[in-house]
């Protein structure tokens, strides 16, 4: 319920863009109270899997709502934003959501929270809680009130006129932009012409963006914002800076590139030597190599930790490399080199690595949920172990030329196929702009009123499908097997 209460808060619709549900990206939105007080909230993903993002979220705020289902109870993510929380030295607020539903109990969750030593104010604690229902709206405010008191207990200042610091929420590529990196300036004043310095990345700030999307020329603390001008895409939770010159910024980036190659030729050098090991002594662990790309690195970070968690007594899963942007080449090269995998998330693969992939015959597999690429290294390790190995490859590719709308059936994309034969039993992938939109089946494949099983290069055919009706003209549909 965490994004729907933010929802609420700003009266827009955030859940209904997300894959399966879940936040996958943690976004920053600022809030001005009716009071003229300014919030920001930083809205951290939920799933177990994104711990590390949730670490860093709680390191990043001054004021942590921690968010229980009524309904639901205390479950083991809720424990572990929490701990991060108290580790971090940041207050907490209770919010008890979902008070509307009929099962809700709120006095059930309030003893749940005293058996792991949260003890709420009208317990006799020290913690504030409010019952709320992001639903309807009752008790935000109340809600927004204990937040704000807070804050004024805590006496939060920052001095907008010094040098600016803060850090990277997350950081993606942008076709026909550059990369987009999310930032929370902490200390001092951030302006456009800055030029900022982000672990192994830097560059002048050629546009300041607010999280609703206003063109600014400069922004203080405690204020999210997008930065336009980095040659690169910083690790979520990295520190930025501001140098006073191009030449500064180099220096200190370039050190910080030799510390990442000695640690990347290090991690190289150990997973060949656990491969050998493998290879002539049959009590060593299998390895699984990964190399992970994906939209923003928060979550390339939250899967790498997922995926690795997944390393067993007979299967040990290292991931060599983890990068924002689409697979590339060198990443093609890098899996051959180290007998890896490729696994991408919300990202597309560039037609130099897929004739890389046909050369050295490397599995690449994307996915737009978590849930699904942790399943399916499950699933990995399991045929692994019986000697099977199955891998997805893009094997025809059609262009949306025109969308029609039907009712009852809804939009229906007339594709002309471009590459390779597009089967109807064949998973599918809308890909525009190399964002990956949608991974599945079709729900119908027709040649003007006809039905068909196939739809080869150069021929034309309309596809409709379940729950997708976001086709635009130029949007790529790829066939997979």
């Amino acid at each position: 319920g965490k994004t729907s209460l933010l929802d609420y808060i700003r009266s827009t619709r955030v859940t209904a863009q997300e894959s399966g549900g879940i936040t996958q990206h943690i976004g920053a939105y600022q809030v001005t109270m009716p009071n003229k007080r300014r919030v920001v909230f930083l809205d951290t993903p939920g799933h177990q899997a994104f711990t590390a993002m949730r670490a860093r979220g709680a390191k990043l705020t001054d004021v942590a709502i921690i968010i229980v289902a009524a309904n639901d109870g205390v479950k083991p993510q809720t424990k572990e934003a929490i701990s991060h929380a108290q580790m971090a030295g940041v207050p907490i607020v209770v919010a008890i959501n979902k008070i509307d539903h009929p099962e809700s109990d709120v006095e059930r969750i309030k003893r749940e929270l005293s058996e792991i030593n949260i003890l709420v104010d009208d317990w006799g604690g020290e913690i504030q809680a409010q019952a709320i229902s992001a639903k309807t709206g009752e008790g935000i405010d109340e809600l927004l009130e204990k937040v704000l008191l807070e804050a004024d207990v805590l006496d939060l200042k920052a001095n907008p006129k010094k040098s600016s610091t803060g850090i990277v929420i997350e950081a993606s590529l942008k076709k026909g932009q550059g990369y987009l990196t999310t930032v929370m300036v902490q200390e001092g004043t951030l302006k456009k012409g800055d030029v900022m310095v982000a672990g192994n990345f830097f560059g002048k700030i050629k546009a300041l963006r607010s999280d609703a999307g206003k063109t600014l020329k400069e922004v203080g603390p405690a204020t999210p914002v997008q930065v336009l001008g980095l040659d690169g895409a910083p690790a979520a939770g990295q520190h930025f800076l501001i140098a006073e010159s191009d030449q500064e910024a180099r220096r200190i980036t370039s050190k910080n590139k030799e510390i990442l190659r000695d640690q990347k030729l290090r991690s190289k050098g150990e997973v060949v030597k656990k491969r050998h090991r493998t290879l002539f002594d049959e009590n060593q662990k299998e390895i699984i190599s990964l190399i992970i790309k994906g939209d923003v690195s928060g979550s390339v970070e939250a899967l790498a930790d997922a995926l690795q968690g997944l390393s067993d007594d007979k299967t040990d899963v290292h991931v060599l490399y983890k990068a924002v942007g689409p697979i590339s080449e060198s990443d093609v090269l890098l899996a051959a080199t180290c007998s890896g995998m490729i696994i991408g998330f919300h990202t597309t693969i560039t037609p130099q690595a897929k004739a890389a992939q046909r050369r050295e015959k490397i599995d690449i597999n994307t996915y737009t949920i978590i849930y699904e690429a942790i399943d399916a290294l499950k699933e990995r390790i399991k045929r692994a172990d019986k000697g099977e190995e199955k891998a997805l490859e893009v094997v025809a590719k059609a262009v949306v030329r025109k969308v029609f709308y039907i009712s009852r059936i809804g939009s229906i994309a007339g594709c002309y196929v471009t590459q390779g034969t597009l089967k109807r039993n064949q998973i599918i992938r809308v890909v525009r702009d190399g964002e990956v939109l949608y991974e599945g089946k079709m729900k119908q494949f027709k040649r003007e009123k006809e039905v068909i099983k196939e739809a080869r290069q150069e021929s034309e055919c309309g596809i409709s499908i379940d729950g997708f009706n976001d086709f635009k003209e130029e949007d790529v549909i790829e066939g997979l097997e």
